[in-house]
């Protein structure tokens, strides 16, 4: 598939270098709808290659590699967006969530990342 020393997905920040944040200020949960459909229970479902995060209080596009192979011309108009309105583009290289001790939760916690593909 590609380097295994490489990411496996790429993050778009909200802003770019010392610039200021990007306006509409929804731009990440407008492209993440694009590609996200509803599951049996009515919740809205992310896809595994487009999703909305944040990090360090910024609102971010996690974009993975895949969806350069899934969806081409999807990739290339988000690498596009993102290039033009000089967002910062990075490897995403977060561990894999870890949450917090089961005894300070109110709720199980289970993650699960086929839940957060939708249906294709």
């Amino acid at each position: 598939m590609g380097d295994p020393g490489q990411a496996t997905h790429l993050i778009i920040a909200d802003q770019g270098e010392g610039r200021k944040r990007f306006r509409p200020s929804d731009w990440v949960e407008r492209i993440s709808a694009s590609l996200a459909s509803f599951g049996a229970d009515q919740r809205l479902r992310y896809s595994e290659h487009v999703h909305p995060c944040i990090i360090d209080g910024r609102k971010c596009l996690v974009v993975s590699r895949g969806l350069r192979e899934a969806y081409p011309e999807f990739y290339e108009f988000v690498m596009q967006f993102a290039r033009s309105n000089h967002l910062h583009i990075q490897e995403d290289r977060r561990q894999a969530p870890s949450p917090v001790a089961r005894e300070r939760r109110r709720h199980p916690w289970h993650y699960d990342t086929s839940a957060a593909a939708g249906t294709g």
